[in-house]
């Protein structure tokens, strides 16, 4: 074997398809755009929703709903979690930092504590928002609830 008996391996390359190159090409004449119509022309392209002259669907069907401006998103935590990272960590206050160090949630995300779960441990939290469970379970096993 030499650099000069090199090949690539059987069907790994591919000639394009020059088309339009004359009729011996076997690829001239129509250039493979078939005979005459809208798709044939030089120049055309297919504009975004066009179903060929029919009123596209978005023009069809009516707009409703809206979008609130002011809706707050929250990213919501229950106790459950609160309990399994204080007693992971040994920790007597979690904060929002504690929370995007565990990976729980993003840096830009506002946090809403929910009560879904079973609290044991005395903690302090601190967070954004929280539902009335939430804050009724944190308070009833001797901890205390911080809203920023």
């Amino acid at each position: 074997m030499n650099l000069s008996n090199l090949t690539p391996a059987v069907g790994s390359t591919q000639t394009r398809k020059r088309i339009g190159r004359g009729t011996g090409s076997g690829l001239g004449g129509t250039s493979t755009k078939g005979h005459k119509g809208q798709k044939s022309r030089s120049g055309y392209s297919k504009k975004v929703g066009f179903e060929g002259g029919q009123m596209p669907i978005q023009r069809r069907l009516p707009k409703f709903g809206f979008k609130n401006i002011n809706r707050v998103e929250y990213k919501a935590i229950n106790i459950d979690t609160l309990q399994l990272l204080a007693q992971s960590k040994n920790l007597t206050k979690i904060s929002i930092s504690d929370l995007k160090e565990a990976g729980f949630v993003s840096k830009t995300e506002l946090v809403k504590i929910l009560g879904k779960g079973v609290l044991t441990v005395k903690i302090e939290v601190e967070a954004n928002g929280f539902s009335k469970s939430a804050e009724d379970a944190i308070v009833a096993a001797g901890g205390t609830v911080v809203k920023i």
